[in-house]
């Protein structure tokens, strides 16, 4: 490896302190050898990479793991096929060899995650360059294959394409679907959709900003590209007037349930901010729809189509996974005091009930949805097991909302330090040999790098400065 990382959280506040400890400790559990490489898997009874959680949650990872960040990227890029498409999950076998998975598409948290680890100093030039061939190849791949009706959005195939388990929405849809050719005789599919038509948007805006760091011309290209693919997600799949993204039939026909997606395509960067604003106000803080007493289901609890099901199924309740991808779809359009009031809720019900990392919530009562079994050899994929068993999601949005309340976060060239008042506590992160830290006292806090304090302010509020401990900016954060 080329760069070593650590990260330290000491906080006067038991219950996040612990949280911490059991999320941390749950997430190196998740780490498996694939053919020589260690990677994280998904947990809580998923044993694969799935390309809808892992390169997010191995690069979520990074500070305390850089190698199994790294390799939770490459071994998707690795596995491309010729003609571009990506492994939807990567299967690890008895024998320890690994096998790429191409019966659907399985989402796509995926480019910026993997910009991310050429910022922090693991991947060189050739780590870029081979990230840049994968996501034009990926991006080749969805416009010859996926825009069947050539409206400029691209279609979902089947259930598995976006990862809505059991969703009512796909209806009739088949779970997966390994061919090319759309599938016909369906009543839902193939769907257009804003989730696979924003993985485009993010694909070309991250080699967008990959050309800038090569310098090989082509970033106004790219840009282009991406807001072409963002106008078609406006003209065709966001309502003005109900300030949301909906899918279409294959008929054309609007599909009008209201679900989470467009909080997706936020983490996609696909939308405007005024969109992306309209949509907060309007349905992600509504407490009728998305800001439930536990906030964020799957499909507005005021939609016909809400089920509230504690088995795995993406038609109603709160998804692990759904949080992990919130922080930074909220961050990306400013919305940091969103975040932090997230944070608090999210910690706080971890320690109401018992701090259970699982794969669904309850958005009533926040209650953890367990799948128990008796043996771990009985147990189906997708078990969620007793409190000593970590659904990795839960457990990397716990570290990572920790890192944005009372820590240290790096990414995008910038390091973050942030305090949110009320009680006392530090966090230390090293990063290619430097330090950066955090401390506060529950009212000011410090930021140092190296050793040496480069700024203090009042809690509530994060220091924003370059890998070089140069202070850039102060953001408000509660």
């Amino acid at each position: 490896m080329g760069t070593e990382a650590s990260a330290q959280y000491e906080s006067a506040n038991r219950d996040w302190q612990r949280a911490y400890d059991l999320a941390l400790r749950w997430s190196r559990n998740n780490v498996r050898d694939f053919g020589g490489r260690r990677a994280l898997v998904e947990g809580g009874g998923y044993q694969k990479l799935w390309l809808e959680t892992q390169p997010m949650g191995g690069e979520m990872f990074a500070a305390w793991d850089m190698e199994a960040a790294l390799f939770n990227q490459l071994l998707f890029i690795r596995h491309q096929r010729a003609d571009g498409r990506l492994p939807g999950s990567i299967r690890l076998n008895g024998d320890g060899s690994v096998t790429p998975e191409y019966n659907k598409l399985q989402g796509f948290c995926f480019p910026r995650h993997a910009l991310n680890m050429y910022w922090l100093g693991v991947g060189d030039e050739g780590y870029l360059r081979e990230l840049r061939d994968c996501l034009q190849a990926w991006d080749g791949y969805l416009w010859r294959t996926r825009d069947t009706d050539g409206d400029g959005c691209l279609r979902s195939f089947c259930v598995y394409d976006t990862g809505e388990d059991n969703a009512l929405r796909y209806g009739d849809a088949p779970n997966y679907w390994e061919d090319d050719a759309p599938p016909r005789g369906y009543a839902s599919v193939p769907m257009a959709s804003m989730d696979v038509t924003s993985w485009s948007y993010a694909s070309r805006d991250t080699l967008r900003l990959i050309s800038l760091a090569l310098g090989d011309g082509r970033a106004a290209e790219w840009e282009d590209k991406a807001r072409a693919v963002r106008e078609a997600i406006r003209r065709r799949l966001w309502d003005e007037k109900r300030g949301a993204c909906f899918d279409r039939g294959p008929d054309g026909s609007v599909k009008p349930e209201l679900v989470h997606n467009t909080l997706r395509c936020m983490y996609f960067e696909s939308l405007t901010q005024s969109m992306a604003q309209q949509f907060t106000e309007a349905h992600l803080k509504n407490p009728r729809e998305f800001w439930t007493p536990f906030p964020l289901p799957s499909v507005s609890v005021s939609d016909p189509l809400f089920r509230s099901v504690p088995e795995n199924n993406w038609s109603g309740q709160c998804e692990g996974l759904t949080w992990q991808r919130a922080v930074p779809a909220l961050e990306s359009y400013g919305m940091h005091k969103l975040v932090t009031r997230l944070g608090r809720i999210w910690l706080e019900n971890l320690s109401r009930w018992g701090f259970r990392f699982v794969q669904q919530y309850d958005p009533f009562t926040g209650r953890p949805s367990l799948i128990r079994k008796d043996t771990h050899d009985s147990a189906p994929e997708g078990w969620q097991g007793p409190v000593e068993e970590g659904y990795g999601p839960s457990c990397l949005t716990t570290l990572t909302f920790l890192s944005r309340l009372q820590g240290v976060a790096v990414g995008r060239g910038r390091v973050w330090y942030s305090a949110v008042s009320g009680f006392a506590a530090k966090w230390e992160r090293t990063l290619g040999g430097h330090s950066y830290l955090m401390e506060s006292d529950g009212s000011r806090f410090t930021a140092w790098y190296d050793g040496t304090a480069i700024g203090t302010q009042d809690c509530g509020s994060r220091l924003v400065t370059d890998m070089n401990g140069k202070p850039l900016s102060s953001i408000t954060i509660e």
